[in-house]
């Protein structure tokens, strides 16, 4: 009892360490809110800026420099169980979400765990703690073994944001609260201007003495006109063209393309780096060695790359913030029912573990279907495990959410986060499972 006691303290420590920078940068951004630092709208396009260019830009930085074309197979696994376990906790979640009542906001929560933020945390913290050396393939260094797990976590981040895009609007079911001027607002605006003739361009574009301010194009007005002018006709043919398609298609088009969303052409743009030589070489060797954009381009995606997970949770304190002043107020400020918050818990900290651990550790023992990596079996069997993700907060952002639902989900989060701590059990469960498959 005492070895186990033992064994438990250095994960559950670095577990804890792990929610407790997600509390605190959670914190950052209330405090941020309080002192009039970040204005809710301004945290709103800052997570649209984080899920739009910063995530994209770490995916290609983490999944170029870590895929080879000698290396890109042992990807191909993880691909198919982030795409399993996510369709299977969709499902799951719509079930439950149907069955027993629950808010719309359950059914994304239990679909879409921390595939980012998190991970990456709680493999710098175990990397700190050395709790991986036992499983590190003999000769290579903690850090290497590390930025290979990073790379496994983000791809699964990959596909779990498509996903999360793609999907997560008819789970989320949107209000319409929010909803008329951001789904609507730009249709309106190109068909009035259509209307008037000039091509969707405003008065801020009529001329030198016209209305100048920050969204006034620099280009010159002879040539931002005929520009505007094609734009909104090419729109109007399409929607139109798009109008006449039978429904089923209309629909398989919607799904298709809300899969093409920025997260996963980040990851294409990561992987075709990666997979070519010369490109590879170009991106990510010395600068000595060929290696020509690395101090340039390279650094500059990675610099912006790593502001994601940070800046991601500082809008939930945001969000969190709006919460606690109305709620200071004695105003509806969202509300998480206790059957909600205990369902997802128990799904994401105790159910999926139970799944994702004794299936991975039979696939690694018993076939050859995985790479003989044990740092793959690990990051496999804890990719379902976890909260919901922060991403849930930009989903109800461009979704048009009502704003009740907005602020309940920021308060989930930080329940879900205050109790992520219970994740150290998976921890110790994955990694000895992973030893023992090395064993076999």
């Amino acid at each position: 009892m005492g070895v186990a006691a033992g064994e438990l303290i250095v994960p559950f420590t670095g577990a804890i360490q792990a929610a407790f920078s997600v509390l605190l940068t959670i914190a950052f951004g209330v405090v941020a809110a309080q002192c009039n630092l970040l204005s809710p709208n301004a945290a709103k396009e800052v997570s649209k800026l984080c899920v739009r260019m910063f995530l994209p830009a770490l995916l290609i930085y983490k999944i170029g420099s870590n895929l080879h074309q000698d290396t890109g197979v042992r990807y191909v696994p993880v691909l198919i169980w982030s795409i399993s376990y996510t369709l299977l906790s969709v499902l799951v979640g719509r079930v439950l979400t149907r069955l027993f009542k629950l808010p719309a906001w359950v059914a994304p929560a239990i679909a879409f765990n921390n595939t980012t933020s998190l991970p990456l945390l709680l493999i710098q913290s175990l990397k700190q703690t050395q709790v991986l050396d036992a499983i590190l393939i003999g000769g290579e260094s903690g850090s290497e073994a590390m930025d290979r797990a990073e790379s496994y976590f983000l791809v699964n981040a990959m596909v779990s944001n498509s996903l999360t895009f793609a999907l997560g609007p008819r789970l989320l079911r949107p209000g319409d609260e929010d909803a008329s001027n951001e789904l609507h607002g730009e249709d309106d605006d190109l068909e009035n201007g259509e209307a008037n003739g000039d091509g969707g361009s405003s008065d801020m574009e009529r001329g030198p003495d016209g209305i100048v301010d920050e969204e006034t194009s620099l280009l010159p007005h002879q040539l931002t006109k005929p520009a505007n002018r094609v734009e909104v006709k090419g729109y109007l043919k399409t929607r139109a063209w798009f109008n006449n398609l039978s429904p089923w298609l209309q629909e398989t088009l919607e799904i298709t393309w809300h899969f093409a969303n920025a997260p996963l052409i980040g990851a294409i743009v990561g992987a075709v780096i990666g997979l070519t030589p010369a490109l590879h070489r170009i991106f990510f060797s010395p600068s000595n060695e060929g290696g020509y954009l690395n101090a340039s381009i390279t650094a500059a995606i990675k610099n912006i790359g790593d502001l994601f997970a940070s800046l991601q949770i500082i809008v939930v304190g945001v969000k969190l913030s709006k919460s606690l002043l109305r709620m200071k107020r004695g105003e509806h400020s969202g509300e998480v029912h206790k059957g909600s918050l205990a369902t997802v818990t128990l799904i994401r900290f105790i159910i999926w573990p139970l799944i994702s651990i004794p299936l991975i550790y039979a696939i690694a023992s018993k076939t050859k279907l995985l790479d003989a990596d044990p740092m793959l079996w690990f990051s496999m069997m804890l990719m379902p495990t976890g909260p919901p993700a922060m991403i849930l907060v930009a989903l109800a952002d461009v979704t048009g959410a009502a704003e009740s639902m907005k602020m309940t989900v920021a308060k989930f989060l930080t329940i879900s986060y205050a109790v992520t701590p219970m994740i150290c059990f998976a921890v110790v469960g994955a990694l000895k499972a992973t030893e023992a498959a090395i064993d076999q």
